[in-house]
Formats: structure tokens, C-alpha cells, sequence
């Protein structure tokens, strides 16, 4: 069978072509945003909450945040990195507790269990 990798890309640049041309599809900088802000969320969704979810997801969050700011508002950056350290800092902090499940690996499949 052959791959149908070229007419699957030929109709997602075309696409997009058409969004761009058109002016439906935001700017670079917005869709980055959108796309790193959404990762946050589905991060912590898919995987749910535990010692690394509760670090990355609102960093990513975060870092989408920052992008649309520095690009839509015009806020300064400096101030907006620091904040993120902070943040970043406190999240650390607060996954230390043991109350924040570790994260569970996914199970392995039966064939690589060792048998007795």
C-alpha cells in the first residue's frame, strides 16, 4: 500500500494556505500562544495531577500567557521572565508535598513481565 503521507501534507499547507490568505487563521505569535496555553491544559488533563503536571502544565500556561502579552500588549518582558521565575519557584515548592501524588508510569504489557 502506498503512504499517503504527500496528499495528507498537500491538503493541511493548503489549508492553511487558504486560512492565512483569507486572514482566518491568527498571526504566528497568537497561534503559539493558543497552542502552548492548550499543552498546559491537555497536559494536566491527560495525565492528571501529580509532582510533574503541577510544575509543567501552569508553566505552559504561563509561557503562552507571556508570548500573547509581549506580542498583543506590548508589555515588557523582563518583568514578565521574572514572574515566571517566581512562579516556576513556588510550583517547585508546592511539589515537594507529599500530598502531590508521584507520577505513575504506564503499565508495561504482560509479554515483558518476567514469568516464574
Amino acid at each position: 500500500m502506498r503512504s499517503a503521507a504527500a496528499p495528507v501534507l498537500l491538503i493541511i499547507v493548503g489549508c492553511l494556505w487558504f486560512l492565512k490568505s483569507t486572514e482566518l487563521l491568527p498571526n504566528t505569535t497568537t497561534l503559539l500562544a493558543l497552542l502552548l496555553a492548550i499543552a498546559g491544559v491537555a497536559l494536566l488533563l491527560l495525565d492528571g495531577l501529580n509532582k510533574s503536571t503541577l510544575v509543567s502544565s501552569p508553566l505552559l500556561v504561563y509561557a503562552g500567557l507571556v508570548i500573547y502579552l509581549y506580542d498583543a500588549a506590548s508589555w515588557r518582558l523582563m518583568p514578565l521572565i521574572a514572574l515566571g521565575m517566581v512562579l516556576a519557584g513556588v510550583l517547585m515548592l508546592v511539589a515537594r508535598s507529599p500530598r502531590i501524588p508521584d507520577r505513575r508510569l504506564p503499565a508495561l504489557p504482560s509479554k515483558y513481565h518476567e514469568q516464574d
